[in-house]
């Protein structure tokens, strides 16, 4: 039944993702950690989160900025390595605090830099790109993080989720590669990576009729809504006691 349960919620967090283009993990690590362990679920999520971006780079390959993806990428790929090298050295609470305190902060701050017509460039992406890679080797997940810096870069709707997918892709592509040369990712953690991947694959392919339908405002309030719940989230877990 346990399985079943991460099933179901897989497929639902795969539509959500699907739609707002992050956010997977906010539904799914809760129920990882209760089925399987707080400890597998980091690996497991992990893996997941690989194949839910690829699903989600296949469903807007045509629409992905190839510029912005290698600027965010390649430095976000070598920082997750240092990051997952470093994930016993860092307090996680803080990290969790930090980065929902930025998330909530950046709700008003995105309106005020879209209100400014304030754009990013590739060297900004490339920069966040570093830093965002760099605390997603240490935590089980920042995607949301990253929202609003493709949003500031222009991105919207499928370009921003095809985009966005495909640099996280980097990232946790060599998140994982981290963990499992350093034995942190057994055969049995892979296996049910790819299976929960699998559901949020199929999530994020019955999400994109939805996407198209969305008018740029409501995906931006949607962009809003997710880092509100993210960060509230984060900041809840950093409080919270052991």
């Amino acid at each position: 039944m346990g399985v079943l349960f991460v099933l179901a919620v897989g497929l639902v967090a795969g539509v959500i993702s699907g739609i707002v283009g992050t956010g997977s993990s906010i539904m799914l690590v809760p129920v990882l950690a209760a089925v399987y362990g707080p400890k597998a679920a980091v690996p497991i999520m992990a893996v997941a989160a690989l194949m839910a971006n690829v699903s989600r780079v296949l469903a807007w390959w045509r629409s992905v900025d190839r510029r912005a993806f290698v600027a965010y990428g390649a430095p976000g790929a070598l920082a997750a390595a240092a990051g997952a090298r470093t994930l016993l050295v860092l307090p996680p609470r803080a990290v969790d605090l930090a980065i929902g305190a930025f998330l909530v902060a950046m709700i008003p701050g995105r309106r005020w830099l879209a209100s400014h017509l304030v754009r990013l460039r590739l060297i900004h992406l490339a920069l966040g790109g570093a830093v965002i890679g760099f605390l997603t080797g240490i935590v089980v997940s920042t995607g949301p993080i990253s929202v609003p810096l493709f949003v500031a870069y222009g991105l919207a709707k499928g370009a921003f989720i095809g985009t966005e997918a495909a640099g996280s892709l980097a990232v946790y592509a060599s998140k994982i590669l981290t963990f499992r040369g350093a034995g942190a990712l057994p055969t049995e953690e892979l296996t049910k990576g790819l299976v929960v991947g699998a559901s949020l694959m199929a999530g994020s392919f019955l999400a994109k009729p939805f996407v198209l339908r969305l008018s740029p405002e409501t995906f931006r309030f949607a962009m809003d809504g997710l880092m509100l719940l993210a960060g509230l989230s984060m900041v809840w877990s950093g409080l919270s006691p052991g």
